[in-house]
């Protein structure tokens, strides 16, 4: 697996959560649920896939732009 493959699935995971925090309050229970259920997704991915250390910062991105997205795909799709 190369790392753009990674950054992708990473992505890719983070979409469904990003959909399910966007309605959540801000720092309630559905809201951290929804940030960290899929980290140790992401770590496992990491570890399998021999990467280091040096790729969490563009796991993080991916991560983000996930969560991001998701939300965006909510407020389109509600609006």
């Amino acid at each position: 697996m190369s790392i753009i493959e990674l950054m992708l699935v990473v992505f890719l995971i983070n979409l469904p959560f990003g959909y399910w925090r966007f309605n959540a309050a801000r720092f309630s229970r559905q809201w951290m649920m929804a940030i960290h259920i899929p980290v140790p997704f992401v770590f496992l991915l990491r570890i399998f896939g021999g990467f280091g250390w040096k790729v969490i910062p563009l796991l993080m991105i991916s991560f983000a732009a996930g969560q991001f997205a998701g939300g965006r795909l909510r407020k389109f799709y509600t609006h």
